[in-house]
């Protein structure tokens, strides 16, 4: 599994968490794979709660912007960061993201 910030993030730590081989849909995952995933979910997650300092991390599994399976983690204090929009026409700041990937490395 690979796991590594979005950079377009809903909130901070915004992180999605991938399996290496490539598989559209998460329903498709054999039954090991998935169970792996899920297993790399629950783990990053709690470190991002613990990291961060917040109450929440939100899963979402959407599917339709990139053929791999993906799920996103958000870190969150209030559900308003968790529906949260990012804008994707802002350029990110790389040196941020860098900054709190180093900073939540495992």
């Amino acid at each position: 599994m690979l796991a590594f910030l979005d950079i377009h993030p809903t909130a901070l730590g915004h992180t999605l968490v991938i399996p290496k081989t490539q598989v559209e849909f998460a329903w498709d995952l054999d039954d090991a794979s998935y169970q792996q995933l899920m297993l790399a979910v629950k783990k990053i997650a709690f470190h991002l709660r613990e990291t961060l300092n917040v109450p929440y991390v939100g899963e979402k599994i959407v599917g339709t912007d990139v053929p791999h399976t993906h799920i996103h983690l958000i870190p969150f204090t209030h559900e308003s960061e968790y529906h949260h929009q990012a804008d994707l026409m802002i350029e990110p700041d790389h040196a941020a993201l860098a900054k709190l990937a180093a900073s939540l490395a495992l």
